[in-house]
């Protein structure tokens, strides 16, 4: 896997939730090129919690925008902003792992609107969420 340099880090204003590095309350994602996916991997914490030691859903949708936002950067050297996002939660995921895979790739561009498929994978190689979001890009 190969490193995306984040093209961000020296732009002021710059405090993404999900990839700034400096934001004290983010959660600091690196991503990576993976073929044609931009992987990213990240552990969660107690902190990150709906029910008792089980990740947010609001968290793991967080997750899957932030790596398909990077698929928009990426892989199709645009910007774009979500337009939707369907997500279907398969199997709780623990506050205990030890780390978290997520994944994204393009499904179809029709114009400037990407179909991007998403999910969440545990460190036993279940798959534990999916999405389905649309971004329009601006090319």
């Amino acid at each position: 896997m190969k490193l995306i340099k984040n093209p961000w880090l020296d732009k002021e204003g710059y405090n993404c939730i999900g990839c700034c590095p400096g934001n004290p309350l983010g959660f600091h994602l690196s991503f990576y090129e993976d073929g044609d996916d931009v992987v990213s991997k990240w552990s969660p914490t107690q902190f990150h919690q709906g029910w008792i030691d089980t990740l947010h859903g609001g968290v793991q949708a967080l997750l899957m925008d932030e790596v398909a936002g990077w698929v928009v950067t990426s892989k199709l050297k645009a910007t774009g902003v979500t337009s939707k996002m369907n997500i279907q939660y398969l199997k709780p995921i623990s506050t205990r792992e030890k780390e978290l895979t997520i994944r994204a790739r393009v499904n179809k561009m029709m114009r400037n609107v990407a179909f991007i498929d998403a999910e969440i994978i545990n460190g036993e190689g279940e798959i534990c969420s999916k999405s389905e979001l649309i971004y329009f890009c601006k090319m």
